[in-house]
């Protein structure tokens, strides 16, 4: 009888303890259910990076839920890569994924493009990707073993409803470590995928129109541009000739007539010969209406043209009868030249081979290469810019008007103020460094709020008064952007076939630069109302393994990592025997 009464409680006990766990169960199901539940009505994700790398920004999330069919991406990032590329193929996965969490129509596919044995199927294949405009890389990997070399494409084909884009996901940055250009090109990833869906996705393209009638850059020179502004936007070319309604067009409402911008924005590219006031005040009050202006304006009449029969020119004021235009809205370009070491190549004789002359790279310093000046979204990591013959830019200080210098030599920089005598001996010597004593000298500055117009309190009545015309003193909010060179929007030409070349690549060098990326950034912050060109602005931090103590402590570490968990848990395992032990041992003493 007392045997049995022992027992009871020990029983009682344990049952109690099953329902517990049964209720713990039932709670943490019901709990699961509750949330599940929840979140198929409101929707989170947590980010618990330090720069928030993984958290899509409001522009790219707002443009996703517009997205109302699929958008597939083939994504050519498989196979056997060195661990940076590996990285680059994650990255864009993980974003991809996310994208994915936000709308269902984003799918990918990863393909290989050197899975064939068969080298004329690569070759192949190799030919449809660039004939689609993906841009194939030479890789180079180094081990112990030797050398290894291999074609890949880091790249993708974007699709949507019928429309095929390319989109490249490795950037070029010129004298950048590759570390930091891979991890430059994961900082851009949604950007670059984000800009890509935008463009397949947009249906109305909003328009912008080239002035010309100024001696302003041929179509040869600003084909390449035209071109990839027209995936975003309708691009025209429009001479004003002192037409009224150039830029504008009326639309009567109600009896009433109003006067509205027929483009968003206007490109004035490398102006030769002056603008009438006419002109001048047809622009004018494109801008009080609202309209976006790219000035692309040299400060100096100056050209290589001019050296190819004697090695000297003199450089001299470059007057288009803008500098009172400009110097009302807070800008004005200077009468100088910027010289800096830090410059773009040209090709000379040197000497000679036997009979035939020895043709050599040499820096020229009158065509140095601007840096970003600012972390502002349109140059935030931006490759250098090239640029010939540039002069400075300062600021006036203009009432709601903020300026951002976005471009400028760096250090070592040398004004040189007209006239200027530019004598191709120059090309290739040391520079003094009592001359060169300037650093960060501006060359392009954005300039953002309300202006005031040229004309005001200078014009007769009948114009100031007139309804066709409906002269505004002051602008809405808009922007523009003032840039000393106008050879920044100008695209090479093939010296053999005569075929426009890439803006901002240079065929001496074999070099692309970041002019086209720069002009696009620019524009596309002023128009695009999603500002997606913000995203820019984020950074991700690099955080690389020294690899001098990878070699050296490689072992050490792969010891560790093979058996430190092994050992760890074998140790917790041990632990929780013991004090299993101890504890029993305890209960289930036999009382003396």
């Amino acid at each position: 009888m007392r045997k049995k009464e022992i027992k009871n409680p020990e029983a009682n006990q344990r049952k109690s303890l099953r329902n517990q766990a049964i209720q713990h169960l039932l709670l943490g199901i019901l709990i699961l259910i509750l949330i599940n539940t929840i979140g198929a009505f409101v929707f989170t994700r947590f980010d618990l990076t330090a720069e928030k790398r993984y958290t899509l920004s409001p522009a790219t999330r707002q443009m996703l839920k517009q997205i109302d069919d699929y958008v597939f991406f083939k994504i050519y990032l498989e196979g056997d890569f060195p661990a940076g590329f590996k990285r680059l193929r994650n990255e864009t996965r993980e974003l991809l994924d996310e994208m994915r969490a936000y709308n269902k129509y984003i799918n990918y596919e990863f393909i290989n493009p050197n899975a064939s044995s068969n080298p004329k199927e690569r070759e192949n294949v190799y030919r449809q990707l660039v004939e689609k405009g993906l841009a194939p890389t030479d890789l180079q990997v180094k081990s112990k073993e030797g050398e290894s070399r291999s074609i890949i494409f880091p790249g993708a084909i974007v699709s949507y409803k019928g429309k095929e884009a390319p989109l490249q996901l490795l950037s070029e940055k010129i004298g950048v470590a590759p570390e930091e250009v891979l991890n430059y090109s994961i900082q851009n990833l949604e950007y670059n995928i984000a800009n890509t869906i935008r463009m397949l996705s947009t249906a109305f393209k909003p328009r912008v129109a080239f002035i010309y009638g100024h001696g302003e850059l041929g179509e040869e020179y600003i084909f390449d541009i035209s071109r990839s502004m027209a995936e975003f936007y309708t691009v025209e070319r429009i001479k004003i000739d002192g037409n009224i309604n150039a830029l504008t067009e009326h639309k009567i409402d109600s009896g009433r007539t109003s006067i509205f911008n027929k483009y968003k924005a206007i490109i004035i590219a490398k102006p030769d010969s002056a603008f009438s006031e006419k002109d001048k005040f047809i622009i004018d009050q494109f801008i009080m209406r609202g309209g976006k202006v790219l000035w692309f304006v040299d400060g100096v009449k100056a050209e290589m043209d001019s050296l190819q029969n004697k090695p000297t020119a003199l450089a001299l004021p470059h007057d288009v009868n803008l500098e009172d235009m400009l110097f009302r809205y807070g800008a004005r370009i200077n009468y100088d030249l910027l010289l800096n070491p830090n410059c773009l190549p040209i090709v000379m004789v040197t000497g000679q081979i036997g009979n035939q002359p020895r043709f050599s790279l040499v820096p020229w310093m009158f065509f140095p290469l601007l840096n970003p000046a600012t972390r502002h979204s349109v140059v935030n990591n931006l490759n250098a810019v090239r640029t010939q013959f540039v002069s400075s830019i300062d600021t006036i200080p203009v009432k709601n008007v903020k300026k951002t210098f976005l471009l400028n030599t760096g250090q070592y920089t040398r004004k040189a103020s007209t006239p200027v005598i530019i004598d191709l001996k120059m090309a290739g010597q040391d520079p003094d460094p009592k001359l060169f004593d300037q650093r960060d000298v501006p060359a392009a500055v954005l300039l953002e709020g309300q202006f005031e117009s040229l004309y005001k309190n200078r014009i007769p009545p009948s114009i100031s008064e007139a309804k066709e015309i409906g002269f505004r003193e002051s602008s809405r909010p808009t922007q523009m952007l003032v840039v000393a060179d106008g050879d920044i929007i100008r695209n090479q030409i093939n010296r053999r076939s005569g075929v426009p070349l890439p803006l901002g690549y240079d065929q001496d060098t074999r070099q692309t630069f970041g002019n086209k990326d720069f002009v696009l950034n620019a524009l596309n912050y002023m128009i695009d109302e999603s500002r997606l060109v913000e995203i820019r602005s984020r950074e991700i931090k690099l955080r690389l393994l020294d690899p001098r103590r990878v070699e050296s402590e490689r072992l050490r570490w792969q010891t560790l990592n093979i058996l430190g968990p092994v050992v760890f848990v074998l140790l917790i395992a041990l632990l929780k025997f013991y004090l299993r032990k101890r504890k029993y041992a305890k209960k289930y003493e036999t009382p003396k």
